[in-house]
């Protein structure tokens, strides 16, 4: 029997999920895939844990393309592109946030390496996002409760959070975006929400009927794509409406990203693969 394509809806556009999409030469095996990233070309960038190439390269149609991040990245949690084509990746087990140039090169450092600290940064920090102005917003969510802002500079410029469940209290703060109108989006993990601040940290909004969110992921439209662990993707509006939902991922997406053709790509837990959601309309 020919393989069955199946497809999820997500608001107005339709996917035909393709699994096991990203194809691995046989000396190389992934590890534990943590998230992704959609570079300006569309090439496809999947950090891992647990292995000695942190992060690999794939081409649009899936080819392995090389690895990069040996002896620098250790232990990658998510990566985010910034809008100058350079790459931030939590290294969350040495603490670090690490800024690369669009070429792999090492460009910035944020945090001393493996030297956690309780409050200040980080302690086995998360996710991190660049504004338009180079700000960087970095949620601190496993040993700490905290979002940090850094100047462009990498100064520290504030810091807002603490542990509890009331409007700028934190369980896990899992994954922070920063989108172009200037907003601070926050998956509270735990607290089942995504928590929208202003740049000064002040708080403007949660949006629930989430189980756990993971990523948060927004596209050139301003919609949001959620991953959680029901397992699903929730599209909300701009202003926290649905727009839609599926499950794209048999066992969840730790991370999720997409290139400007419209297409979605999801890095799965374990069994760990690369999905691709391929827009079909």
């Amino acid at each position: 029997m020919p393989e069955e394509t199946y497809a999820v809806v997500l608001g107005d556009r339709r996917y035909a999920v393709r699994r096991k999409w990203a194809r691995l030469p046989p000396d190389i095996r992934f590890g534990f895939i943590s998230d992704l990233m959609v570079d300006a070309a569309g090439r496809v960038h999947v950090a891992q844990r647990g292995t000695d190439l942190p992060i690999l390269t794939f081409e649009r149609d899936g080819t392995y393309a090389g690895a990069w991040g040996a002896g620098v990245v250790s232990e990658p949690h998510y990566m985010t592109r910034a809008g100058d084509g350079s790459v931030l990746v939590v290294d969350r087990d040495s603490h670090q946030v690490l800024r690369f140039d669009r070429n792999g090169k090492l460009v910035q450092t944020l945090g001393r390496r493996h030297f956690p600290a309780l409050g200040a940064p980080f302690n086995h920090p998360t996710s991190a996002a660049m504004a338009d102005d180079g700000e960087i917003y970095v949620a601190d969510g496993y040993g700490n409760a905290n979002v940090h802002r850094f100047a462009a500079d990498g100064s520290l410029r504030q810091t807002w959070g603490e542990p509890g469940q009331a409007p700028g209290q934190f369980t896990t703060p899992h994954a922070v975006w920063v989108d172009r109108g200037g907003r601070v989006l926050v998956a509270d993990r735990e607290n089942n929400r995504i928590q929208v601040f202003d740049r000064d940290g002040g708080f403007v909004a949660a949006w629930g009927d989430f189980y756990h969110p993971m990523k948060i992921w927004v596209d050139d439209r301003d919609l949001v794509f959620v991953t959680d662990q029901i397992p699903r993707i929730t599209l909300p509006s701009a202003d926290g409406k649905l727009v839609g939902r599926c499950r794209g991922a048999i066992n969840g997406a730790h991370g999720i990203g997409g290139d400007s053709d419209g297409n979605l790509y999801l890095a799965e837990l374990p069994p760990q693969e690369i999905t691709k959601l391929e827009r079909i309309d």
